[in-house]
């Protein structure tokens, strides 16, 4: 994976957040709320077992909701880490776990329990942009579209299915995907939901 983006996906990159950092406190919070009430209507969410979820920074959906949501449904939850060699990895978030910041200035947990990414069977996914096809930018690491490259040769969608959280301004018109990125099964916006 090149280590440098086209031009027109740094573009879109710095417009999406562009788009998401001029939402105001309010407003991020309000649609974060939509966003989570119509994911935890869908299918995808109410019948995982094992759900992956990043925990946000300031500017993404608040996704603390969906922790506590989980929790209460006792299904079991999970937020990715980052390692040493970048490679992405989910470890199990309760409500005692311990959180600390990774080197990025992240949240990760603390606890030691990890789960194979091909047992999840829903994982929610940070964006920066996305398009009608479910096509996703991200910040870009890579470290979804790495961790999910098993996924790519797949013609039928089984698990897990890889939902992004997104407010509706960051949807841009089309994005070019890279021949590694790994497109999302649903996306999730305060206004709609849209699956592959």
């Amino acid at each position: 994976m090149p280590k440098t983006l086209p031009p027109s996906q740094r573009l879109l990159r710095s417009a999406g957040l562009r788009a998401r950092r001029s939402m105001s406190a309010i407003e991020r919070a309000v649609a974060s709320r939509h966003i989570t009430d119509r994911l935890f209507r869908a299918h995808e969410f109410t019948s995982a077992a094992s759900i992956a979820c990043f925990l946000p920074m300031e500017d993404e959906v608040d996704t603390y909701p969906v922790f506590a949501r989980a929790w209460r449904a006792k299904k079991r939850i999970f937020a990715p880490v980052i390692d040493r060699r970048g490679k992405m990895a989910f470890r199990r978030l309760d409500p005692e776990t311990r959180l600390y910041r990774n080197s990025f200035g992240l949240w990760e947990p603390a606890s030691q329990e990890t789960i194979d990414p091909r047992q999840l069977d829903l994982v929610l996914t940070p964006l920066v942009a996305f398009d009608k096809n479910n096509n996703r930018i991200g910040m870009g690491g890579g470290y979804f579209d790495r961790c999910f490259a098993f996924l790519k040769p797949r013609r039928h969608w089984l698990r897990p299915k890889l939902f992004g959280l997104a407010f509706a301004v960051q949807e841009v018109e089309k994005i070019v995907p890279n021949p590694w990125d790994i497109r999302l099964y649903g996306i999730a916006t305060q206004t709609t939901i849209s699956r592959l």
